[in-house]
């Protein structure tokens, strides 16, 4: 089993995209984690392509992802992670991703490559340049 990272919204949209980076998600995903505030993300955006309700369960069940809940906790690091990524454009999903990352210590895998100069003191491993 590969060790384990936490996706972020982009890095999963890359692997149900087939885009490049693809790979590295999918090796990643059997230990795996996202946070529900990107899984939302990732839920809205396979809706805005025309999705049904029951395609997206389908096409996420078959991932068999391991979706954590945005603690209180997070909530405070996600939130005092604003100052240091402000300028790099990252959004609240992104700092939970993050936030989420630095509980579990754990690497961030992402296919933003703002991610890219975040000093978060967390591991990030952009997918693509």
């Amino acid at each position: 089993m590969s060790r384990p990272v936490v996706l972020d919204a982009p890095a999963l949209l890359c692997l149900l995209n087939g885009e490049g980076g693809a790979e590295r998600v999918a090796q990643a995903l059997p230990a795996a984690v996202i946070g529900a505030a990107n899984l939302a993300e990732v839920v809205g955006k396979l809706r805005d392509r025309g999705l049904s309700v029951g395609e997206v369960a389908e096409v996420l069940g078959s991932l068999h992802l391991d979706v954590r809940p945005l603690t209180p906790a997070q909530g405070y690091a996600a939130g005092h992670l604003r100052p240091a990524t402000r300028s790099l454009g990252l959004s609240l999903g992104d700092r939970a991703c993050l936030a989420l990352a630095a509980e579990l210590g754990a690497p961030a895998l992402t296919a933003n490559k703002a991610w890219a100069g975040a000093e978060t003191g967390v591991k990030i491993e952009v997918i693509r340049l």
